[in-house]
């Protein structure tokens, strides 16, 4: 019952809106200990106040039954608005899986042309009509179609039809910078009367229609953009979602989980939404449905039966599988090739595998072996690991090269690598871009770092690459130039800075790693840039990775193999998995988890005790 100082108990959100506050009065101090200690990830901040994250109070929101005196709970109205919509979307949905009529009336393809509004002008596929079909059905939505499946117009689509309906009046649209094309493109191609499309600067704009923003900006502007959500019934649409994998654990994650309550409709887009495994899938869904999202995964995940999951997950999200999106099949092979002899010293250095010359640099090469993002850079040219007069300082190749002095040390060679010996990655890659240049086709070429960047920039000059990383100053210059001009025969970039958001697909159908990382999430979505809806029928798509043989590459190859193999089952998508089996062809010239972790240091040992 209630007492002068106020309601036994008092749930609100707390300032940053990812956790739920308990406060109590005296009489019920050990009510509230006892109630927080049944919250797996809570705990009191006081006798009378107790802090749960959001998800985890909404897993577990049956314990208030426990309440002594449920009477006079007072709740803040967004969160019991919250709470209600929550478990409301969670009976739906296991009424879906148990295939029970539901209050809520499920939407048909064949009824999307009409749900749209008037405004609505752009032409939709079949599967496309599909997925907005069932993204309407549901309150909150998770569209995991493969990139380039048109995720863009379908959230547009959803949009349309809500704000048609009188649900929403706007929409925040948060992608990474590369898919600010997409957007605003999309935006003024649907609609007759093109929407007020506008990309956030330093304040969000009272008048857009659409509001689009970066994961980057989120925290910093948490407030405005709450504001902004506020002052009209409005969604939310995560684009790429996977960037706020780590849930309220991660800085992205915790931003997009405080808007999310203050939006009538969430629905996230990305086609890579577990790229390390179910975790990732948990904190994605925990957006879009909290509490519920998490709960479902990790009970359909339990026990490792895949088939059995996807099962469970399929009323939750809708997916265009590359399959359905009808494009000619593209050959993915993996190219090893071999050290030339100084490299070789110098990795197994690195590694503990320690020749006579090394020996007298064991402690330098010591410390870095112990940096193991350092092997990937290694594993292409170690050089790359010798600081230059600036982070993008291209490597100076010597041809034809000079002879290894014998008398000098190890750690000097290191230095002067690029005199000695030329990496055979960069080799390899050079014969591809030569080859297809001679063919009039144009090379797209991958690369994590950017000093591989520069040289690589620096060895292609004959065919007058584009080049695109985080410090490109005129990125969009540099795309339209390998899109348009016929002399530009190849574009270098790394998949952290261009492998979301745009389409490379009518110019460029070859791809090359030059070397990889452990994020299978971020392959897929490079892979995706020339090969995706709107690609001609005859296209002949190659994609080529280079590995060293005998180095982390394998490592990586076997990690990645492992991820997509998970992904692929997660989803019942054979396409996937397809791409976790690389084919091996003869040569012709970060983001680790723990998993990822223990396998590189296997490999590690493993070199070390050869």
């Amino acid at each position: 019952m209630a007492t002068e100082e106020g309601p036994s108990l008092r749930i609100t959100f707390d300032t940053s809106r990812t956790k739920a506050v308990l406060r109590t009065v005296p009489a019920y101090k050990s009510d509230l200990a006892q109630l927080a200690a049944r919250f797996s990830a809570g705990g009191q901040r006081g006798p009378l106040v107790a802090e749960i994250t959001l998800d985890d109070f909404l897993v577990g929101i049956d314990a208030l039954g426990a309440w002594p005196s449920p009477e006079d709970v007072e709740w803040e109205e967004a969160l019991a608005a919250l709470v209600g919509s929550v478990l409301d979307d969670a009976e739906a949905a296991d009424n879906r899986l148990q295939g029970v009529a539901t209050s809520t009336a499920a939407v048909e393809a064949a009824d999307v042309a009409a749900l749209l509004g008037t405004d609505w002008c752009a032409e939709l596929t079949a599967f496309q009509q599909r997925d907005i079909a069932r993204l309407l059905s549901l309150r909150h939505g998770a569209n995991f179609s493969v990139p380039g499946a048109g995720k863009t117009r379908v959230g547009l689509a959803v949009f349309s039809a809500l704000k048609a309906r009188g649900e929403v009046r706007r929409a925040l649209v948060v992608s990474p910078k590369s898919a600010y094309e997409s957007w605003l493109f999309e935006s003024e191609t649907c609609f007759k009367a093109p929407l007020e499309a506008k990309v956030m600067e330093k304040y969000p704009d009272a008048g857009a229609d659409l509001l689009i923003v970066n994961y980057e900006r989120l925290d910093r502007s948490l407030e405005a953009l709450a504001s902004w959500l506020r002052s009209a019934p409005s969604m939310i649409i995560l684009d790429e979602a996977h960037r706020m994998k780590l849930g309220a654990r991660g800085t992205y994650g915790s931003a997009c989980m405080a808007l999310g309550p203050l939006s009538r409709r969430r629905l996230i887009l990305t086609g890579t939404p577990a790229p390390n495994g179910a975790r990732d899938l948990e904190n994605l869904l925990s957006f879009v449905w909290p509490g519920h999202g998490r709960r479902v995964v990790t009970s359909a995940v339990d026990g490792g039966d895949l088939a059995h999951a996807s099962a469970v997950l399929r009323p939750l999200f809708t997916r265009t599988t590359k399959h359905e999106l009808g494009l000619p099949p593209f050959e993915t092979k993996i190219r090893y090739v071999e050290m030339p002899t100084l490299h070789r010293e110098i990795y197994d250095a690195m590694v503990g595998r320690f020749s006579a010359r090394a020996e007298a640099s064991r402690d330098d090469f010591d410390a870095l072996g112990k940096a193991l993002l350092r092997l990937l850079m290694a594993a292409t040219s170690p050089a790359l690991l010798v600081e230059g007069s600036s982070r993008y300082e291209p490597l100076a190749y010597q041809v034809p090269p000079l002879e290894v002095p014998q008398t000098d040390s190890l750690y000097s060679l290191m230095r002067d690598l690029p005199s000695y010996e030329l990496s055979p990655k960069y080799q390899e890659a050079l014969a591809i871009v030569a080859e297809n240049a001679a063919k009039g086709r144009k090379t797209l070429v991958w690369t994590t770092f950017v000093r591989s960047l520069t040289t690589l920039e620096r060895m292609f000059a004959e065919y007058q690459p584009a080049v695109v990383h985080g410090g490109t100053p005129d990125r969009e210059e540099q795309i339209r130039r390998f899109r348009e001009d016929p002399d530009c025969a190849v574009l270098l970039s790394n998949p952290a800075t261009l492998g979301e958001g745009i389409s490379l697909h009518q110019v460029c159908h070859d791809a090359v790693y030059v070397d990889r990382d452990f994020m299978a999430g971020r392959f897929l979505q490079s892979l995706d840039r020339i090969h995706r809806l709107g690609l001609a029928p005859d296209a002949e798509t190659r994609v080529t990775v280079l590995a060293a043989r005998g180095t982390v590459d394998e490592v990586v190859a076997l990690r990645l193999e492992e991820k997509l193999e998970f992904m692929g089952r997660i989803l019942d998508d054979p396409s996937v998995q397809q791409l976790a089996d690389l084919q091996e062809e003869p040569s012709v010239a970060g983001g680790m988890d723990m998993a990822d972790i223990r396998a590189l240091l296997g490999h590690i040992d493993g070199v070390a005790a050869q």
